[in-house]
């Protein structure tokens, strides 16, 4: 089992910058799998004021880069609407080449109308952002490979895309597609990705199991390799939860076929939350 942080706050108690390596050091030295930031422009977390601190997702996985050694680094995940493809694909390229091979590409087609609406973003109808998704998917995979030829998707037109650099990770990136909806989310996964997201819903793993069934489904008429995929899960530690407790419950979502847990925490993580989680880590292994 993986484990991995997602940092969704930013309302550290000190100087962001000291606290923020703190606590990626924290989670480098204390063998944990990646750092996920969130991508938005103001505070996304459901019961949080929206004028919470919050922190540019590709500046500061840059900052984190030049702090760790071997911990990956990606966005949990990137709205597609918040940067034009080329852009999006560009950043990604930049951190994996100045991270030394560790970053992810975290994507998904944006639902945040509040954002959008606040922070001039665009947000256009449903099928537009997974039209839109759909094409930033195969761009990147075309920038990736070497090919700059001309680019004619569904909503993106680009004359020569060229992707110089090419990214340290060969052949690409490994792609994360967030969301968990079943006729076309999940076919993007199947048909991109090397790795999906869904929420850990208290429901004795009704919803994971099913969501995993219809992604293996996806899967068998893609033609891609179900098992390759790495099925991670969202899921919450406790301010009070034992590293033993933790692992008991990531053991239950093992048997589920989960690989790779992404934890939050209620407020910043702080180096001694990322120690019990990187503890209950031992205890897996």
């Amino acid at each position: 089992m993986r484990l991995s942080i997602n940092m969704t706050n930013a309302a550290f108690p000190g100087p962001l910058a000291r606290d923020l390596a703190d606590v990626a050091r924290a989670a480098d030295q204390g063998g944990l799998d990646t750092l996920w930031v969130g991508d938005h422009l103001i505070q996304a977390e459901p019961g949080l004021d929206l004028t919470e601190p919050a922190v540019e997702a590709y500046t500061t996985l840059g900052f984190l880069a030049a702090t760790t050694s071997r911990l990956r680094l990606g966005t949990m995940v990137s709205a597609v609407t918040f940067r034009p493809p080329a852009l999006l694909v560009k950043a990604v390229t930049t951190l994996d080449v100045l991270s030394g091979g560790r970053a992810w590409f975290g994507v998904g087609a944006g639902y945040h109308e509040a954002e959008a609406a606040m922070m001039g973003l665009p947000l256009p109808p449903a099928a537009h952002r997974f039209a839109l998704l759909d094409d930033t998917l195969r761009l990147a995979l075309r920038m990736w490979s070497g090919d700059s030829s001309a680019f004619d998707g569904a909503r993106v037109r680009l004359d020569r895309p060229i992707g110089s650099p090419l990214p340290l990770t060969r052949p690409h990136p490994p792609i994360l597609v967030g969301g968990m909806g079943e006729q076309k989310t999940l076919r993007l996964v199947a048909r991109y990705a090397q790795a999906c997201n869904l929420p850990d819903i208290p429901d004795g793993g009704a919803t994971i199991r099913h969501k995993l069934t219809v992604l293996e489904g996806h899967c068998a008429t893609e033609r891609t390799d179900f098992a390759a995929i790495e099925k991670t899960v969202s899921t919450r530690l406790g301010a009070d939860e034992t590293p033993e407790q933790f692992a008991e419950r990531a053991a239950a979502l093992a048997g589920l076929g989960v690989g790779h847990l992404v934890v939050i925490v209620r407020g910043p993580w702080t180096p001694a939350a990322v120690e019990r989680l990187a503890a209950a880590g031992r205890l897996l292994a």
